[in-house]
């Protein structure tokens, strides 16, 4: 079983910057993924960014790219979302999410092919 938790939310003007935080504990494979997805009040949850665990390649939603890194910290098993440039409609509740699955550049936008989830943080950013 993993655990998932994640760190960092908050309300920040547009412009500002966060970064999201999500450990993750107990039993991972050796090749896994990790990714951010966000929902927004009455909309669909929506990939954000997500990373491989052991080669490192990083996809990103275009609506964040150039924006937002994905970043990982192995002896943590610690991965983060440094969100610069904040704009009103990225308020959304951030969720980190772990997946087991081979082939991740098939995957990575699926929320389905995720097998863990964390609780989710709340980003709120205001004019």
């Amino acid at each position: 079983q993993v655990q998932l938790v994640e760190s960092g939310g908050g309300t920040v003007q547009a412009g500002d910057s966060l970064r999201l935080s999500c450990a993750a504990s107990g039993s991972t494979s050796i090749s896994y993924a990790m990714g951010w997805f966000r929902q927004a009040p009455g909309k669909e949850r929506e990939f954000v960014a997500a990373i491989h665990w052991r080669g490192g390649t990083t996809y990103y939603a275009d609506s964040v790219k150039g924006r937002f890194t994905i970043f990982r910290d192995n002896a943590k098993n610690t991965v983060y979302l440094q969100m610069n440039s904040l704009k009103p409609e990225d308020t959304a509740v951030y969720y980190c999410a772990l997946g087991v699955g081979v082939a991740f550049y098939s995957w990575y936008y699926r929320a389905e092919a995720y097998n863990y989830w964390g609780q989710g943080t709340q980003v709120t950013v205001s004019l």
